[in-house]
């Protein structure tokens, strides 16, 4: 009986799904502007709700940093909202917020993006903050060395003082050894107390300019009301020159690599890199179905054989990105159970993993984690906000239209593709080991852990 209802839920979910994904096609209900000085932007009405969300990214992130100077791309953004020749610092977020509005900003290894929610009939004023601390930021050196101690006890508290972040980031310096994601977002510590304001300010000249950013607006206006506006205020700032964007990739691995990260921590932990193709290869849409088949959830493979059955982990994920810049990696965490081994761990991993690359994954199974993947595609997008965040994000690692690629490819996905990708990148000569191990402390000096998957946005 339960396998009956279970298909009948299946077969309403994807009948559902479909219906939502074709009225979701980005392509038909956005407009693509280029001005003059090379600034992208993408307008998308939404007319929902009486809000817009305006947002400003900017094509670069920790990947653009040198040896020597890394975190500036993070460091940058801290600056952003000390004030322009016309807005005071931390005016800018008491504007937005005196307006009814909200603002942030974040910085990845690729991007670094900024973002006002707002009213839509006040959306003239994010207009009007972004265009001028695009060209008019004043970078001083009192802010600057504030805002560097600021960055340095934030690495402390999310990197230094969390295990799981440390090694996290620990795997990633040891799997990427020419690729520029060998280093975090916020930057080796002996970086930023090294970098100078002059470094920043030749970053935010080099990188902060029309040719290297685009704006997405996705919310209740017209766009031909909106576009001039728009072309006002920022079709004035001059080009600029468009930064070099391509990196050294790595070259293939030829054996395993492994690392022990000995930190004061409650419990063992450990991560396990491959390295895979992003949206650039056929195989993202095999892998990122495959992630899902792994940790989709309470019925996935990991939380049902290792969470529950065998009691090895306290949690097992499956991590991937197809939307990265550059090829990243597929990783496998897993937080040890009290009183079991990492080795024990790592055994039911690899033995999950051998699983994959011998028995073809049922349909069944393969049905619940597309539909899984595609119901969080396409609810998703209920928000405003994440509309535009997967326009963006799509737009960084490739280009916007392919957004629209993602629920048909992972519906194409077949059990042979995920036995064909398991068998091509998940083997121990391309994959890189870390084991946290904790040593004795007073657990009320940890910081909250964050989750691996969010190890390379800094907010």
């Amino acid at each position: 009986m339960k396998r009956v209802i279970a298909g009948i839920f299946s077969c309403i979910l994807s009948s559902l799904l479909l219906d939502s994904s074709s009225e979701a096609l980005m392509k038909e209900h956005v407009y693509e502007d280029l001005l003059p000085n090379g600034l992208k932007v993408l307008l998308m009405e939404n007319h929902k709700a009486p809000v817009v969300t305006f947002q400003v990214w900017y094509r670069v992130g920790s990947r653009n940093e040198e040896w020597g100077k890394t975190g500036l791309s993070h460091m940058l953004e801290h600056m952003m909202f000390k004030g322009t020749k016309t807005v005071l610092p931390e005016d800018f977020s008491r504007i937005i917020q005196e307006n009814g509005g909200n603002d942030n900003a974040f910085t990845s290894a690729d991007f670094t993006a900024y973002f006002e929610n707002i009213s839509a009939d006040r959306v003239n004023i994010p207009i009007m903050l972004e265009s001028d601390r695009m060209q008019n930021l004043i970078l001083s050196e009192k802010d600057f060395d504030t805002e560097r101690m600021v960055v340095m006890e934030e690495r402390r508290l999310r990197t230094d003082d969390s295990p799981q972040a440390y090694l996290s980031e620990q795997l990633e310096a040891t799997a990427f050894q020419v690729q520029p994601y060998h280093w975090p977002t916020i930057g080796w510590m002996e970086d930023i107390r090294r970098f100078t304001l002059e470094d920043l300010k030749a970053y935010y000249h080099t990188y902060y300019n029309p040719a290297n950013a685009f704006l997405v607006v996705v919310g209740d206006f017209k766009k031909e009301v909106l576009l001039p506006q728009i072309r006002q205020a920022f079709g004035a700032i001059p080009k600029g020159s468009v930064p070099e964007q391509r990196r050294d990739l790595e070259e293939p691995q030829h054996g395993e690599r492994r690392i022990i990260v000995k930190k004061e921590a409650q419990l063992p932990a450990l991560l396990i890199g491959y390295h895979v193709p992003n949206l650039s290869g056929p195989d993202c849409y095999s892998l990122e179905v495959l992630a899902a088949v792994l940790s989709g959830g309470k019925s996935s493979r990991f939380y049902r054989n290792l969470v529950q059955e065998k009691q090895l982990a306290l949690s097992a994920d499956a991590d991937y990105s197809l939307d990265s810049h550059d090829p990243g990696l597929f990783s496998l965490l897993a937080e040890v159970f009290p009183g079991k081994e990492p080795g024990d761990v790592e055994a039911a991993l690899n033995q999950e993993i051998e699983r994959l690359q011998k028995e073809a994954v049922g349909e069944r199974e393969l049905e619940k984690a597309k539909n899984q993947l595609e119901a969080e595609f396409v609810y998703a997008q209920d928000s405003l906000f994440y509309q535009a965040m997967v326009l963006a994000q799509y737009e960084i690692a490739r280009d916007w239209q392919i957004a629209d690629d993602y629920v048909p490819s992972v519906r194409k996905v077949t059990a042979q593709d995920i036995m064909k990708v398991a068998k091509k990148y998940l083997v121990p000569d391309n994959r890189t080991v870390g084991v946290l191990v904790p040593l004795h402390t007073d657990k009320s000096k940890f910081a909250p852990e964050a989750p691996f998957g969010n190890k390379r946005i800094i907010r």
